[in-house]
């Protein structure tokens, strides 16, 4: 896209500020030990799954008049699945008019617990891969997360009602297997595939083998660059975190443009009204559905626009680096 078009589209996504998008952290219970969790999950969470009927009350407070079409919610987590009524939530989202998906790690995943979601409205998933069965496993911490993420992978690529994905967190140990990880993918007959590199938070934040140095994130972006030439049936792209300077339209499909609070809301699992869930929480949240109107937080602050800068800052220091500039020297 011609950069001033791009950047009159960006102010006018800005100003419009048309909220389509919202992830419910609806647990923070999991069932591994994920050495890159943002939200620092266990299987004992210290909270407790926040009542369905409680979110249910925040979606409510979305005017009927302002739900595009296209508005989904994300349940995410710690892993839903572990929620007893996830069926049930993604029902009564459905029938109030909003498109739901949900991000795993495919452990629970099953042909049972695939119709189930199914019959419950599921319009889109994304499940986590992680490298190789060692590197997998390794990542998430528990011995057969591998098995169980190819089993709900190939599940939910023979489903054609589904918007799907795979994602892959990319560290010092899964840039090699990249692409030997395609072809798994490829052969699932899986139809999109993201990259993304870590972000400093949770877990993730003081783990050296988490972060790629300057040489790595460039091959990174020429394995994907190689990837969408070559064409095929899985398109690759790399995810929503940082300009990429030479590479920006090469690796992804538009222009870095982080959403969050111009397009993107979340719930947190303590009813903290937040933009995108990667930033600091404690630092960025602006209010609680327990304590405040749910869509009048969303429409007072206009405010809720600067934390792409916000978070484009925390980036920053993690690469060691300064906004507007690519995240690698190497990059520009």
């Amino acid at each position: 896209m011609n950069p001033l078009l791009f950047r009159l589209f960006r102010a006018n996504e800005t100003k419009v500020h048309e909220l389509n998008y919202l992830f419910w952290e609806c647990t923070t219970r999991c069932m591994l030990r994920c050495r890159h969790c943002g939200s620092d999950c266990s299987v004992q969470s210290r909270e407790k799954d926040m009542p369905l009927e409680d979110f249910l009350g925040a979606l409510d407070t979305i005017p009927a008049d302002h739900r595009p079409r296209d508005f989904s919610v994300v349940l995410t987590g710690g892993e839903p699945l572990l929620r007893p009524d996830i069926a049930e939530a993604g029902r009564e989202i459905r029938r109030r008019g909003f498109g739901w998906g949900m991000v795993t790690n495919g452990w629970c995943y099953d042909e049972t617990m695939h119709g189930k979601l199914m019959a419950a409205g599921m319009g889109a998933i994304t499940v986590s891969l992680d490298g190789l069965e060692a590197s997998h496993d390794w990542m998430r911490g528990v011995p057969g997360s591998y098995q169980r993420a190819l089993r709900a992978i190939g599940i939910i690529a023979a489903e054609p009602r589904l918007n799907a994905d795979v994602v892959t967190c990319v560290n010092q140990r899964n840039l090699s297997e990249l692409p030997e990880i395609y072809e798994i993918l490829k052969g699932l007959g899986v139809k999109q595939w993201r990259l993304f590199t870590i972000i400093p938070i949770g877990r993730a934040a003081a783990d050296p083998e988490m972060k790629l140095s300057d040489s790595q994130f460039v091959s990174l972006m020429e394995f994907i660059q190689a990837k969408r030439l070559e064409g095929g049936p899985m398109k690759v792209t790399f995810s929503c975190e940082g300009y990429l300077g030479r590479y920006e339209e090469k690796v992804r499909d538009i222009r870095y443009f982080c959403r969050a609070g111009i397009n993107i809301a979340s719930v947190l699992i303590d009813g903290r009204i937040c933009a995108c869930p990667n930033i600091d929480r404690d630092r960025f949240s602006q209010g609680s559905i327990y304590t405040d109107n749910f869509y009048e937080v969303w429409e007072r602050l206009q405010g809720l626009a600067r934390l792409p800068r916000e978070r484009h800052a925390q980036l920053a220091q993690w690469h060691r680096r300064s906004p507007p500039v690519p995240l690698c020297k190497n990059l520009v």
